[in-house]
């Protein structure tokens, strides 16, 4: 690494995002991957616990005066409209002050909020955390996906990525095995059940925020701000555990380096010139993917148990199950597929995993709209659409993640998510809730097809707008505004 002087920063001339790369697959990768992957499975248990509680929540002697549609709909738009706030909000400082300072920050905004909605005593109270604790985990969207890029190896990033953002179905499949427990009024009373769910969440987030302590910063976040003694300590640090790990064999040589001229911050000008002017198509392909699957998805579990109990007659009390199982569908597509996402090609998965989830939308909805369906018969074909609508829509994040500069990242992550998930995720719960509650098979129908219509559209722009990512470094994807 060798540095000169300017006048307004350091020149330096580095290896490091090269070594990084270079990098075999280690026990020193699982760590970053449990560290920061987990607070997925807090944002599954967080979504899929309110879908259930719902009906129970409405009840009277449940502590609250809330009708089940407020809370899929009124309490779940506010969550995701808190992640869009504190995407945004977080995004932003994650970029100018580091991976590791916001991601240990927004996960105690988490914890603080999911721990004091356990403690509601009216709807307001509910409403209001249900806010912040969506805050602290938009925050997490930003300051968790920057990180990981940043430290993977590039030849395992695309499957990596697609595993971690999938992780969020296994706090599914937690949070709706956990409403069942809760729910039955044989183990906790109607006001007391529902609450333990949410401090369970808030126990998990204190663990994690201990794990997550040993998660270094990224070293190309400290390259570009002034930090390069730093981040050469880290990357040595890392080295010698795996060569360790390996039996002493050293590491292959490093191929490449990179020029930067440091920099402590990067205007929004900047910004957006970046975004919206140089990476005009990325762009267009970020929005896309970021509407299809936040409709879809925050539209869909938010108001999956609400179908099952309004159309099939399911209890309440039996919910969770019909949704563990698609939560386990979801979770092995990421699983199953993430490998070809670095075989086969960014292009060819993302089209076509968006593509199928919505032409199998398309026929649930038709089968629905005939009633050629049972509970259990519709959640097969939810598992079947969600398994490859899992794997798309993990890949909008690791695209939005690894297509626009370094200095950019954090803030692109942020922005194309609250703009996406504005668009889909707060529109579509309350939407989707005011077409259930009719109980007219018609209305959800509709609300399946544009769910699927817009998957579908999101599939053919990244047929022609995927940027072939697979293999290579973050620096070729896209050169870093400090590169000279």
């Amino acid at each position: 690494m060798t540095t000169a002087q300017a006048d307004t920063g350091r020149t330096l001339t580095t290896d490091i995002p090269a070594r990084l790369d270079r990098l075999p697959w280690s026990r020193w990768h699982w760590t970053i991957v449990i560290g920061l992957g987990t607070v997925w499975i807090l944002d599954g248990l967080e979504v899929t616990v309110v879908g259930n509680i719902a009906s129970r929540l409405s009840e009277p002697g449940s502590g609250l005066s809330i009708s089940s549609g407020q809370v899929t709909g009124v309490a779940a738009a506010l969550y995701v409209a808190g992640a869009c706030v504190g995407a945004l909000f977080w995004g932003r400082l994650t970029d100018k002050w580091g991976r590791k300072k916001l991601f240990m920050i927004t996960l105690a905004v988490y914890l603080a909020a999911t721990a004091l909605t356990a403690v509601s005593f009216d709807s307001w109270w509910f409403f209001l955390f249900r806010f912040l604790t969506g805050f602290g985990i938009g925050g997490e969207y930003a300051a968790i996906n920057s990180a990981i890029d940043e430290l993977i190896p590039a030849q395992y990033r695309g499957r990596v990525d697609l595993m971690i953002n999938g992780s969020f179905w296994l706090g599914a499949v937690g949070g709706s095995l956990l409403s069942i427990v809760a729910l039955n009024t044989d183990i906790f009373a109607k006001d007391v059940g529902w609450r333990l769910t949410f401090a369970l969440g808030a126990v998990l987030a204190f663990v994690i925020l201990l794990v997550r302590r040993h998660v270094p910063e990224s070293p190309r976040w400290l390259l570009i701000h002034g930090r390069d003694e730093e981040a050469e300590r880290i990357v040595s640090s890392i080295e010698e555990r795996v060569e360790e790990e390996r039996g002493g064999e050293r590491l292959p040589r490093p191929e490449g380096e990179i020029t930067i001229h440091q920099r402590r911050s990067v205007t929004f000008v900047e910004i957006a010139r970046t975004v919206f002017s140089d990476y005009r198509r990325r762009s267009i392909l970020g929005f896309s993917l970021f509407i299809g699957q936040a409709f879809l998805y925050n539209a869909i579990t938010f108001g999956f148990g609400a179908i099952l109990t309004t159309f099939f007659d399911v209890p309440t009390g039996d919910t969770g199950y019909y949704f563990a199982v698609i939560a386990i569908g979801n979770f092995f597509g990421p699983l199953l597929l993430g490998k070809l996402f670095d075989t086969v090609g960014r292009r060819v998965m993302i089209s076509s995993t968006y593509l199928l989830s919505g032409l199998l939308l398309f026929g649930t909805a038709w089968l629905f709209d005939r009633g050629s369906l049972s509970a259990s018969t519709l959640t097969a074909c939810w598992c079947a659409v969600l398994f490859f609508a899992s794997a798309g829509a993990s890949s909008a994040y690791l695209t939005v993640s690894e297509v626009f500069p370094m200095e950019t990242r954090a803030m692109s992550i942020a922005f194309f998510y609250a703009l996406g998930t504005a668009a889909g995720g707060i529109s579509g719960p309350l939407l989707f809730a005011d077409l259930t509650s009719t109980g007219k098979v018609g209305d959800t129908v509709l609300a399946f097809q544009i769910g699927a219509g817009l998957m579908c559209a999101a599939g053919l722009v990244a047929a022609f707008l995927a940027v072939r990512a697979e293999g290579r470094s973050l620096e070729d994807i896209a050169k870093p505004l400090t590169a000279t």
